[in-house]
């Protein structure tokens, strides 16, 4: 089964682009490109209708202005 990795896994290394698909996508699914940026992080295959808690997307907020 596909299942998301904690978003606190993949967060600080994802692009961006990825970061402002994730906060600014209309719908709480995850796009194809973070989908696969992702999986090249984690190694995990993430599926299509995985979607982020409305915790996860409260520490994305949270940590959307940090840069490493």
């Amino acid at each position: 089964m596909m299942t998301l990795p904690p978003l606190r896994e993949w967060w600080s290394e994802l692009s961006e682009d990825g970061r402002r698909a994730v906060l600014d996508g209309d719908s709480p699914h995850l796009d194809e490109d973070v989908r696969e940026e992702i999986r090249v992080i984690t190694g995990a295959v993430v599926g299509m209708v995985e979607s982020l808690s409305d915790d996860d997307l409260d520490y994305a907020r949270a940590h959307a202005e940090e840069t490493d």
